[in-house]
C-alpha cells in the first residue's frame, strides 16, 4: 500500500508536468523524520536498497538548512537512518535539476534531447579530467541521475559525456 505525497500549494505548478509520485510509510516515515532533524523539506525520499543509501530531495534553497553547520545535521540523520544520506535540491528545470544530481559546479553543460521515437535523452557534458568524479563509485551518481530524472521528468536517458564526444544526431531536436 502506498500514499500518494500532495505538493504545497506554491509547487502546484511544477507538479502539472510529473506524474504524481506516490510514496511508501516507510519513505514518508523517513521525510516526517528528515525534516523533523533538519527543519528543511524534503519532497521526495528514495530508498535505494541496492546501493544502501537515502535519496532526498531537497526544496530548492533549502540545503544549507539540510546539511547543518559543517555538516553536523545530515551526520546525525545518517546516524538515526543508519544508511548513506544523499540530497539533492529541486528544480523544476530539468536540466538545472540534473545539474543538482550530478555537482553543479562540475557540470558544463545539459541538453534535453528529443528521440525520433519520442522518448527524452538528457546529454551531460563535463570536463574529461572530472568524468569520474560526476560518475561516481560503481556509477552511483550516475544511476542517481537517470532515476531522478525518469521519476521528475520522463527523461528515459542520462549520457555524461567529454565535450569532444557529440552524440546528437540529426533527428534529435533539443528541446
Amino acid at each position: 500500500m502506498s500514499f500518494e505525497h500532495v505538493e504545497s500549494a506554491q509547487s502546484n505548478r511544477s507538479t502539472e508536468m510529473i506524474e504524481k509520485i506516490k510514496l511508501t510509510p516507510d519513505e514518508l516515515r523517513l521525510i516526517s523524520l528528515f525534516q523533523s532533524i533538519t527543519s528543511a523539506t524534503a519532497r521526495d525520499c528514495i530508498v535505494d536498497e541496492r546501493k544502501e543509501r537515502v535519496i532526498f530531495i531537497v526544496n530548492k534553497g533549502q540545503m544549507g538548512l539540510a546539511i547543518g553547520k559543517g555538516g553536523t545535521t545530515i551526520k546525525q540523520l545518517q546516524n538515526v537512518v543508519t544508511k548513506k544520506v544523499e540530497l539533492v535540491e529541486y528544480s523544476d528545470n530539468a536540466s538545472e535539476f540534473i545539474r543538482n544530481i550530478l555537482n553543479y559546479e562540475m557540470v558544463n553543460e545539459v541538453k534535453i534531447n528529443e528521440r525520433s521515437d519520442g522518448s527524452k535523452q538528457a546529454v551531460v557534458f563535463v570536463d574529461p579530467k572530472r568524468k569520474g568524479v560526476v560518475v561516481g563509485r560503481e556509477g552511483r551518481n550516475a544511476e542517481k541521475a537517470r532515476l531522478l530524472a525518469k521519476r521528475y521528468f520522463q527523461i528515459s536517458n542520462v549520457l555524461i559525456v567529454s565535450p569532444e564526444q557529440n552524440l546528437e544526431s540529426d533527428n534529435e531536436v533539443n528541446m
